[in-house]
């Protein structure tokens, strides 16, 4: 699937949808004027936004950094439709995708090389991309847009953001080829590490998690083990990993307490614990301080991504060698958006590709 799909009719004569959140489980689309963009902007025709474990989350429950109503959607590929003035690398009809953020590189945080903690980050990022056409700020156009190779399926064009922040962390946890690594849980994002783990040399690869099509998902991945939370026995067949030693970096990727406490209590001595997944607001961690310090873990905690994740990431999906259409395994149109919510909720897709 690595065609642009060709334009619909009602692209030329029907106004633009775009897809709002007015309230936890409130989804509505709405017709809207298109946008036109402003100096250094410019406007996509989306071609595909992925679904994203954020994006449920904040259906379920809302955000703190989204105040509804909000704009939904925040991966996406697209063809330019207009530039602004002031735009150089880019024009109309380029095939393009983009990460949804960018720091100021002005800030604290930016002349310190940690841009992913830019306050601007955050608070200027491109949401909306359930949509028929996106503006996409000057900021992001500068920093974070890139040409779309045309080998690369729009799915898959589409990952960069969550592929950046998953490049963000590996380049905090350094992981080698010859170690092994245990991934707490079998959703999109953990099935993205173990992709771009593979892509990198590691090898040694389990993925813990629970679910049936997770679990079975997981197991498609060529030369990674798959182990059932639930089954019995879980915790002797971990810690039976790397020789009996447990594993040499544990990636939590559920975003739940538990499975925190769950990425700590599994690490081998001398080992690092890699907190990907974000948690509820408000809760906390216990740690057992006598095993941190003398079994001398490194506790990592990554958050979003700096223009130089970006970049890599994006080599990493022109180069063809992550295999990440498979993340992708069901696609609806827009119009289909709350039933691709319910979907996502009963567990029956990883992510699924938005086609307007």
């Amino acid at each position: 699937m690595s065609a642009e799909p060709a334009p619909a009719a009602r692209d030329r004569h029907a106004t633009p949808r775009q897809a709002l959140l007015l309230a936890p489980g409130r989804l509505e689309l709405r017709e809207v004027p298109r946008p036109h963009p402003g100096p250094g902007e410019v406007v996509l025709k989306i071609t595909c936004a992925l679904s994203c474990g954020t994006d449920l989350k904040a259906f379920r429950r809302g955000h703190p950094m989204w105040p509804m109503p909000t704009p939904f959607g925040h991966e996406f590929t697209g063809i330019i439709a207009e530039v602004g003035a002031d735009v150089s690398d880019f024009r109309e009809g380029d095939a393009v995708m983009a990460a949804p953020t960018a720091p100021c590189g002005r800030c604290f945080f930016c002349a310190r090389g940690q841009e992913n903690l830019c306050p601007q980050a955050m608070a200027r990022m491109v949401l909306g991309a359930y949509a028929d056409y996106l503006l996409v700020g000057a900021h992001v156009v500068a920093r974070n847009m890139f040409h779309k190779p045309a080998s690369l399926a729009i799915e898959q064009a589409a990952l960069l953001e969550p592929l950046s922040c998953v490049v963000h962390a590996h380049e905090m946890a350094r992981p080698e080829p010859g170690e092994n690594v245990l991934i707490v849980g079998a959703g999109a994002f953990g099935l993205l590490h173990a992709l771009v783990l593979k892509a990198r040399g590691v090898s040694d690869i389990a993925i813990v998690g629970r679910g049936a099509n997770r679990l079975r998902w997981a197991s498609e991945l060529d030369g990674v083990r798959t182990l059932d939370a639930r089954a019995d026995g879980i915790d002797e067949a971990i810690a039976a990993l790397n020789q009996g030693h447990g594993p040499d970096l544990v990636i939590e990727s559920t975003g739940q307490v538990d499975g925190w406490a769950d990425a700590f209590r599994r690490v081998r001595r001398g080992g690092r614990v890699l907190f990907f997944g974000g948690c509820p607001p408000d809760t906390t961690l216990g740690v057992d301080t006598r095993r941190m310090h003398y079994d001398n873990l490194a506790l990592l905690s990554p958050f979003h991504f700096r223009p130089r994740d970006v970049r890599s990431a994006y080599e990493l999906l022109a180069s063809g060698r992550l295999e990440a259409g498979r993340l992708v395994n069901a696609r609806r149109p827009l119009a289909e958006l709350p039933e691709v919510f319910a979907m996502l909720g009963r567990g029956e897709a990883l992510k699924c590709a938005v086609i307007p």
